[in-house]
Formats: C-alpha cells, structure tokens, sequence
C-alpha cells in the first residue's frame, strides 16, 4: 500500500507559465494536509524552445521575457540561496498571474521589495552569469519527462511526470484526492501518459 502522506517532492518552473502557476497552488494546498518534503527548482521555456524555428508571434514575444524571470531566479538561488527559490516564485507569480502584471521590471521589482531584497538584483535578469545553472537546472527537470513536454515537471518519491495541468487548482479532499492519484501512478514504473485536451483556461484565486 502507498503512503500517501509522506513524499519527496520535486517541482519544476518557469515563473512565467500559468499552468505551472496552477499546480503549485494545489501542491501548497497539499503540503498543508500532508508531511511533502518539497525541493522547488528553476526551468526554462524559453530554453526548451530555443532550437524551434516554426514560434508564434505570440512565443517570439512571450519566451525572451519569460527569460528574464527565469534568469532572476536562478540568480538569486546560487547568491542568497535555495531557501529564496519558492519565496521568489510566490512574489512573482502572485504578480505575474492573478494580479495580470505585464511590466516586468515592475514585476520584478514589486517582488524584490515584498521580499526585502536589494532592488539592485533586478539585474540578473539581464545576466547570463548564472546562465550555466540555469540550464542545469532546466536539464534535470527535462530529462526526467523527456523533450516534448513543457513545464510543471513534478516527480514525486524520484518518478517524475509533466503536469498535472490543472484549472482551477483543487482545494481540500479534492486536492488530496488527485495527489493520492497521482502518488499511485507514480507508484508504478510502467505508467507513462494519461491525457486529455484542455478545455478551459487557466482560472486564478
């Protein structure tokens, strides 16, 4: 029998994705039922997407600022620490996604402020010091779930999987149900795909 009350999470992002944005809120509302030991680690569109020459308008505009927040995160978690991962993430997001912000540099700074970190950081997004971390980081969630996929990457107990994508993210039992669903999948080793089109947009708190 699985227990589904103690895992060792891994949870890949890019701050800029509204569907990793979802899944985060159900793996918080988890972690307060359930004993997660959760590690929050930085990936990349706009890596994942650099060799691709048939982009969308819309990607060619969306993935050099998903970039920005990207190289800002992986910045800060090599000089303050990984303690600052998730932090950053939640000030971004909350920005980025319910509250509809499109200015990055006010996104950016909005979240360096509510953290209390020195504006002067803002910087690192417009670095590629840190680049070589970045997509270390980006590589290791990515080759746990292969190149056709995007982000969340969750691996749960070292199996990992892309997604779940969900809309709204769940609360309560329901949001215990699908994580004792998806410990058991990730319980088996031959369980590879479980997929259906999305039909709705991401809905935001």
């Amino acid at each position: 029998m699985t227990n589904t009350n103690s895992a060792r999470v891994e949870f890949w992002f890019d701050p800029s994705c509204p569907w990793a944005w979802m899944t985060s809120r159900w793996v918080d509302e988890v972690a307060k039922h359930r004993d997660l030991d959760i590690s929050w680690n930085i990936m990349s569109l706009a890596v994942l997407n650099e060799d691709k020459e048939d982009l969308s308008d819309f990607y060619k505009a969306f993935l050099p600022r998903a970039m920005r927040y990207t190289r800002l995160v992986a910045s800060l978690a090599e000089i303050e620490g990984k303690h600052i991962v998730k932090p950053l993430y939640d000030a971004l997001g909350t920005r980025i996604h319910p509250g509809g912000q499109k200015d990055v540099d006010e996104v950016i700074a909005g979240a360096l402020a509510e953290l209390g970190l020195d504006p002067a950081l803002a910087r690192y997004a417009d670095s590629d010091e840190y680049d070589a971390q970045l997509r270390a980081s980006h590589a290791e969630g990515i080759s746990r779930v292969g190149q056709d996929v995007g982000t969340p990457v969750l691996a749960v107990n070292g199996v990992a999987f892309f997604g779940p994508v969900i809309s709204p993210a769940p609360k309560g039992e329901q949001a215990l149900s699908l994580w004792d669903g998806v410990v058991a999948a990730a319980s088996y080793d031959g369980f590879f795909e479980l997929k259906r089109s999305r039909t709705r947009d991401p809905q935001f708190d």
